[in-house]
């Protein structure tokens, strides 16, 4: 459970960052700053559920699309997150192939970044408790 947990806390960590640069980065990708966190997590709750099932459809009837599982699962994301909140607004067709790059690329780099430095501070503190 606990593991979980700390997998949904990263993954909207990593979506708030990812959201957020690409709203900075892409002109035609807006998001509402009151509808910021409602769009993250409609987002991270899009993806952790619709992840699986891509998965799936992909070994199934498109093995050669495994690796693209990620992306395609950020496109369906933001999809979503952008028909059903007033927060997040993509506009164009570049802004709709750039986004789901420039956020899914974010999201790894925070899924590769966000463990070694909240992992190595809780591991820390617990050591440090253990031994004090």
């Amino acid at each position: 459970m606990v593991r979980f947990l700390a997998s949904v806390a990263m993954h909207l960590i990593a979506n708030a960052v990812g959201l957020a640069i690409a709203a900075l980065v892409l002109p035609g990708f807006h998001i509402q700053a009151i509808g910021f966190v409602v769009s993250v997590l409609l987002f991270t709750a899009v993806e952790v559920l619709l992840g699986p099932f891509v998965l799936k459809m992909a070994i199934q009837y498109a093995p050669a699309l495994r690796g693209g599982i990620a992306l395609v699962t950020t496109f369906l994301g933001l999809l979503v997150t952008s028909l059903l909140t007033d927060g997040l607004r993509i506009e164009g067709v570049t802004t709709w192939v750039l986004a789901p790059l420039i956020v899914w690329l974010c999201v790894l780099l925070a899924a590769i970044l966000l463990p070694m430095v909240l992992f190595k501070n809780v591991l820390g503190e617990a050591h440090e408790r253990r031994a004090g």
